[in-house]
């Protein structure tokens, strides 16, 4: 993908290639410079909703294509949601906070395992799952993306991506109005965690680096989740769906409040790049472990 196509896709600036050139790219380069011929690395990217994470990943495949002959394949984790089927069933079987998308609990991590997995083995031909959020449900195998090439770097980028479980004590109290009215008993936030130090953990262990999208803080959600979405349906050309209202909004996010304050604790000791955002998602400065 040429430069001019990314930015027409993303709906960015041109300045964006600027910043991302300062800032970007000297990561990128050391990545290209660690590949080997031999063996695919997975590069996991974290940020809260909004923070741009789908926009680095895409970026980094245009760099690895354009710049040093690689072929890299962005993977959100967002496109291995279970069925709404599967949710309904698990809402009815667990709790009903499980019918929204998002927290651990809600992936399809052996599909997740099984598509990472072909991509470094390199077979040839590789079905790359997609979700349709405008419909919440997993798109049909054959509006899946069929990959024809070998791979040399795979991208996993995520929201909870690399995130560790909390510890039993963090869970007792509710943090938002959400978790105290819908989960008074902590049985959807226990649920989640179990899944975050169980099937995620695999998950994460495949992970050669972790860069993270810092924002200041939880605060940042709203304003950055609307513009996404507002984003995303300006991108949309099926049936006609409408954007959350603000109340709406407001209780989505809630459901992502623990984990994302709780990455924005942990990760920046843990990961391999930080970039440390500001309110405009700009970034203020960046930090290499």
């Amino acid at each position: 993908m040429a430069f001019r196509d990314f930015l027409e896709q993303h709906q960015l600036p041109v300045d964006y290639l600027q910043q991302a050139a300062i800032w970007f790219d000297p990561h990128i380069e050391k990545l290209a410079l660690q590949h080997s011929q031999d063996s695919v690395r997975v590069v996991g990217i974290n940020g809260c909703q909004g923070s741009g994470k789908s926009t680095l990943a895409a970026y980094i495949c245009c760099v690895l294509g354009e710049k040093y002959g690689l072929n890299g394949v962005a993977l959100s984790i967002d496109d291995f949601y279970l069925t709404r089927a599967e949710r309904e069933q698990i809402a009815t079987d667990v709790h009903p906070l499980l019918i929204t998308r998002g927290v651990p609990g809600t992936h399809d991590i052996a599909l997740a395992l099984t598509t990472i997995t072909h991509l470094l083995e390199n077979p040839g031909k590789v079905s790359i799952p997609r979700f349709d959020k405008a419909m919440d449900d997993r798109a049909r195998p054959m509006h899946w993306d069929q990959l024809n090439q070998h791979t040399d770097i795979v991208i996993l980028e995520g929201w909870c991506v690399g995130v560790p479980s909390q510890p039993a004590n963090k869970l007792k109290c509710p943090i938002n109005a959400l978790e105290e009215k819908e989960d008074p008993d902590g049985s959807w936030r226990h649920a989640v965690n179990e899944h975050l130090s169980g099937e995620y953990k695999q998950l994460f262990a495949m992970l050669d680096q972790l860069w993270l999208l810092a924002a200041p803080s939880f605060d940042c959600v709203f304003n950055w989740r609307q513009e996404q979405e507002l984003k995303m349906l300006a991108k949309r050309t099926g049936p006609a769906t409408q954007a959350m209202d603000t109340k709406s909004l407001k209780r989505f996010i809630q459901h992502y409040q623990r984990l994302t304050e709780h990455s924005l604790e942990t990760l920046p000791k843990l990961a391999d790049v930080v970039f440390y955002l500001d309110e405009k998602r700009r970034i203020t400065r960046a930090r290499q472990r």
